[in-house]
């Protein structure tokens, strides 16, 4: 166990990120991961979270590796991947099954039973089951119920939700991945790996959206009373604002994107209106003066059109501006100045920052909120193994111990594709 190491691979749209993480003892005797690595290569051929060139995406994966390898001096030979897109859907289904004991006592295999009635939701075509995530149990009638083993009862029922991709984009994710030659694991929802790394138990409880802003994408989920209660994964990045600015200063995306990294901020009513920009100074063949205040009114209307899509997704489940954890934002675009303030206004909820806790490191890296997916990775990969020592169904990773059959037809997939 303690040769062991977890590796997370994100594989985003602007950047394809590696984490390295060792279980090591901690203060209180439990195993916390130690990230010993954290790599951030440029991505290409990856659009929105899907492959769009074989070989681009291949060549940036292996370079990923290649990197963390070196800095770890670890050989790297499997990960957990995380799979992002808008063609990720979650619906949600109830299983039903009978007690059929004499004694009436629901056992394991009764629970795996219920969650595999509630895995044969009809799915779209060309579609495959990434998740089945329980979130409450029924016994006889009786709801709320977050363990049903040992309890007694005729009638057992689960309501989950189910987490499913495009066929298509699964199998050409791991077609890349496989022709690097890393083994994989298991393909989990990006957006679930985050929550792990920056919300603890206690926000999930009383409420929380955590809010991942990508490069082309930005991904959501609702947790309450512990409940993963709705995802979404929304058609619209940081990649957006560099184009609005590009369009409205009309010059080069580079030197937008200069422009958004140096200077850029969605708060215009913050900038004086005689603060200027001269784009020589960022790469610009001649003088070309811009206002920053025009340049802050241009981000602000892109993140309040993001912000606005987040609010509706909270709408179709009755939690906009009722979450009392707020909302957690994280991800490369979460260091744009103001984005905190801007969720606060336009959400009407409290926002934090969302940067890898329950982690140690000496690696700068790991406090990045971009790195959070790949570090979130680690920890599902540690929780997951750490589920075959024992664990309820009190948390998440709880709640997923019956599913190493339930996605054994998955993995198997997986298996297929590999060289």
């Amino acid at each position: 166990m303690a040769d062991e190491i977890y590796t997370g691979l994100d594989v985003g749209s602007h950047a394809v990120r590696v984490a390295v993480g060792k279980p090591v003892p901690s203060v209180d005797g439990k195993e916390q991961i130690h990230i010993v690595g954290a790599v951030e290569v440029p991505a290409y051929g990856i659009s929105k979270g899907t492959i769009t060139n074989l070989e681009e995406a291949v060549s940036s994966i292996s370079k990923a590796l290649e990197q963390a390898e070196r800095i770890t001096g670890l050989p790297i030979n499997r990960a957990w991947v995380g799979i992002t897109g808008s063609h990720i859907l979650s619906q949600e289904s109830r299983g039903v099954v009978g007690v059929g004991r004499s004694d009436g006592e629901i056992r394991d295999e009764d629970v795996d039973r219920a969650i595999e009635a509630a895995r044969t939701v009809a799915t779209p075509t060309n579609y495959e089951i990434i998740h089945v995530i329980p979130k409450s149990f029924i016994v006889d009638g009786q709801r709320g119920i977050k363990d049903p083993v040992g309890m007694n009862g005729i009638r057992l029922e689960v309501d989950s939700l189910i987490i499913q991709g495009l066929s298509s984009q699964i199998k050409n994710l791991t077609k890349c991945i496989y022709r690097t030659g890393l083994d994989i694991e298991d393909v989990v929802f990006s957006i679930l790996a985050t929550a792990e790394a920056v919300v603890s138990e206690r926000q999930k409880d009383l409420g929380v959206c955590v809010l991942n802003v990508g490069a082309s994408t930005t991904s959501l989920v609702v947790f309450e009373e512990g409940d993963v209660l709705h995802t979404a994964v929304l058609p619209i990045g940081s990649d957006h604002i560099t184009s609005d600015i590009a369009i409205g200063l009309r010059t080069s995306i580079d030197i937008a994107e200069e422009v958004k990294l140096r200077y850029g901020t969605c708060l215009p009513e913050h900038i004086s209106k005689k603060e200027e920009i001269n784009l020589r100074e960022l790469g610009s063949h001649e003088d070309e003066i811009v206002g920053r205040r025009f340049v802050a009114d241009i981000i602000d209307a892109r993140v309040q059109e993001i912000y606005e899509m987040v609010d509706k997704e909270l709408v179709s489940v009755d939690r906009s501006g009722m979450l009392p954890a707020g909302v957690i934002v994280t991800g490369g675009g979460a260091k744009l100045d103001g984005m905190l303030d801007a969720a606060k206004t336009h959400l009407r909820l409290p926002s934090a920052l969302g940067t890898p806790i329950g982690v140690t490191s000496v690696i700068d890296r790991s406090a990045d909120p971009s790195m959070s997916t790949a570090i979130g990775l680690v920890l599902w990969a540690q929780n997951i193994q750490g589920m075959s020592e024992g664990g309820g169904f009190g948390n998440l990773f709880g709640k997923l111990k019956g599913m190493d059959k339930i996605s054994s037809g998955f993995k198997k997939m997986l298996r297929s594709m590999k060289p």
